[in-house]
């Protein structure tokens, strides 16, 4: 037995260890997490997600639910900080080229227990003069 590394570089996220308790992936750049083409929100049902800003810029998008629609929010990453995003929170992340993330999660974390938002051209339009 020895010691593993993992890499990816290619554009979006990919899962590069996984194990019965949790989820390692790297999460690069990719079109739809770019400010010209940000229009969704996803959420995690029943587990948090971590980020970690290795280089690049990242902003990280939230939004709550009120009876006037989503209220957005954001959060400049600073590398090397540990970012939590619990579960239930809608939520994105607004990235440059040369950004590269680390992603932590519940290794039972999937599209069975999340969901997906489509932002309509009022929210997407809210949302890029919120990062702007």
């Amino acid at each position: 037995m020895g010691i593993e590394s993992y890499e990816f570089s290619g554009e979006g996220m990919q899962r590069v260890f996984e194990n019965e308790k949790w989820t390692v992936g790297i999460k690069n750049w990719k079109p739809a997490n770019d400010i010209a083409g940000i229009d969704m929100l996803e959420r995690h049902n029943k587990t948090d997600e971590l980020f970690v800003l290795t280089s690049g810029s990242c902003t990280l998008v939230f939004a709550e639910e009120s009876a006037q629609g989503l209220q957005f929010h954001k959060v400049a990453m600073e590398q090397n900080k540990v970012y939590n995003i619990p579960a239930t929170l809608w939520h994105n992340t607004i990235t440059e080229k040369d950004t590269k993330m680390i992603l932590i999660e519940d290794s039972s974390t999937s599209m069975d227990n999340s969901d997906l938002y489509k932002l309509n051209a009022d929210e997407i339009s809210s949302l890029r003069a919120l990062v702007q």
